[in-house]
């Protein structure tokens, strides 16, 4: 491989690893100069990745497999690591011959990875050795043996209906202790999710989570889909980061494509990602306040969310910004009134925005009740791999539109709020931050608006062809990564939202709480159904 097709900040991490491994890691490919693919065998890549981590800080975001046996006789696992001080993403890509279907676990060494490997064992078929928790998670224990993923699982099949045994919790035992279920149907207009409380008096000792209820198979819809299409579908991932999961999967299409987004087009999309961000940033400030019966403040929130639904419908025909993202960069223009009616949203949210926050700070038993409530310690949190505001909330300092920038975000200076305390305090103390900073870019980004096309034609994407989009969402960072396939269509493509990062932090950020607390806690986190479940 060329150096010179490495970014400076990536070249010594590519180098250090090849002297290292030498003979050992295959062929190294850069289809782009922060996205680096090393083809490893399986039994190096625990050795890669505990390296990268100790001496390059690198963090393992995600693991996947695609099923390659057509082409390459093999199904292929990926591990993606994130380098944030050199801005660049290092992919481990390892084979496993299908007549040894298994692989090696690293939760025990990285515990974020427990789900992940969990859906590559439930969806591929592919059996995990070492799991401290091998059981089915993605798919239930009721589901026949069918690994949705693989290529000849074919989309249309009718499974016979279920039978078999329920989902067996861990029991917790001892004197006076007693376990609580919730869900998992809930009295809110919410998808399902099983929590199962062990308590001993009013503290929480353990709480198990069930989720994948609603499985939806996305990740197969998109193999049986013109890539265009799959702008739509990817709208859906997560309804309240619609625009966020469309534009991370954009990226990805525009990167195995070798087509950027013109300056407007790059710059409009920002916007809206920031839109999206302030209206979900507020709605949860208010839903924190109910949550502890604080219910003034959540009117004045709904308040300000529909304001800027009303503009979002006002720029983009929908309220959560659906329909406005499209390959090559955004669908629909704005002109100088539109543009007028955006600034007046910023000029009109400052101020309201500051009586809201002043509002909930002036009252002493909301803070009493969010203060030292559902700690997440840095930690943990570091060990769990927990991103976005449950992330800065508890010492993550990352964000992938200051670390990554994509969209226009290179052209600003972001802002990103840490704090150390990890309880609901602070992660609504993130979100606070986070409005007034949305606001500020907003209309750095107004003022900065070129003129020019607002998106650029795509074409048709060549075969065989790999590529990672991402995008800082509302929530945390959200991933998608593609393997295209012949005739404009996609042979894999890889879904990660932050939710699936996070749901596990819920169960460590409960314990000692006491469970009328959980729905204040739980909302601090405010984690999608729908982005787990897929």
């Amino acid at each position: 491989m060329m150096l010179s097709h490495v970014s400076s900040e990536l070249r010594p991490v590519v180098e250090e690893l090849t002297r290292r491994f030498h003979g050992r890691l295959g062929t190294c490919v850069a289809p782009r100069s922060n996205e680096i693919y090393f083809h490893a065998p399986l039994d190096l890549v625990s050795g890669c990745c505990a390296h990268l981590y100790r001496n390059w800080n690198a963090r393992l975001v995600t693991v996947f497999a695609d099923d390659a046996r057509a082409e390459a006789g093999v199904f292929h696992l990926y591990y993606v690591l994130a380098l944030d001080a050199a801005h660049g993403f290092l992919i481990l890509r390892a084979p496993v011959p299908p007549e040894t279907p298994e692989f090696p676990s690293l939760a025990n060494a990285f515990p974020g990875v427990n789900w992940q490997e969990r859906e590559v064992q439930d969806l591929f078929g592919l059996k995990l050795i070492g799991h401290p928790n091998p059981r089915r998670c993605a798919l239930h224990d009721d589901w026949p043996e069918v690994y949705p993923l693989r290529k000849d699982f074919d989309l249309k099949t009718v499974l016979p209906p279920f039978q078999g045994e329920r989902h067996k919790f861990r029991k917790v035992e001892g004197e006076g202790v007693f376990q609580v279920p919730v869900g998992p149907v809930h009295a809110g207009i919410i998808e399902p999710g099983h929590f199962l409380f062990s308590v001993a008096g009013e503290p929480v000792l353990y709480l198990q989570l069930r989720l994948f209820y609603v499985h939806k198979g996305t990740e197969k819809l998109f193999e049986h889909l013109p890539i265009a299409h799959g702008v739509r579908l990817a709208e859906s991932i997560s309804g309240d980061s619609s625009f966020a999961h469309a534009t991370a999967f954009c990226h990805a299409v525009e990167r195995a494509a070798g087509v950027d987004a013109p300056p407007r087009g790059r710059v409009l999309r920002s916007v809206c990602l920031e839109l999206e961000r302030l209206h979900n940033h507020i709605a949860d400030i208010g839903a924190i306040c109910t949550d502890v019966a604080f219910v003034t403040a959540n009117m004045h929130a709904l308040r300000l969310k529909e304001k800027i639904l009303r503009v979002n419908e006002h720029l983009t025909g929908n309220r959560l910004l659906r329909g406005q993202a499209c390959l090559g960069g955004v669908r629909f223009d704005w002109d100088a009134s539109q543009l007028k009616v955006l600034a007046g949203l910023v000029a009109e949210l400052r101020p309201e925005f500051a009586a809201l926050v002043q509002l909930v700070e002036r009252s002493s038993s909301t803070l009493d009740r969010l203060q030292t409530t559902g700690i997440l310690k840095p930690g943990v949190a570091r060990d769990l791999g927990v991103v976005g505001i449950a992330g800065r909330a508890s010492g993550f300092d990352h964000d992938l539109r200051r670390d990554f920038p994509h969209a226009a975000y290179d052209q600003v200076k972001v802002k990103v709020p840490v704090y150390q305390a990890g309880d609901v305090r602070h992660r609504l103390r993130v979100r606070v931050d986070e409005v007034r900073e949305s606001l500020s870019l907003i209309e750095q980004f107004i003022a900065k608006l070129p003129g020019g096309p607002v998106h650029a034609a795509v074409g048709e994407v060549p075969a065989d062809r790999a590529a990672l989009g991402y995008v800082e969402g509302w929530r945390g960072e959200i991933f998608h990564w593609i393997r295209t396939a012949p005739d404009n269509r996609l042979a894999r493509c890889k879904i990660k939202d932050p939710s699936l990062q996070n749901w596990p932090a819920l169960s460590e950020a409960i314990l000692g709480n006491i469970v009328p607390d959980f729905p204040v806690v739980n909302k601090s986190f405010n984690l999608s159904y729908s982005g787990t479940d897929r």
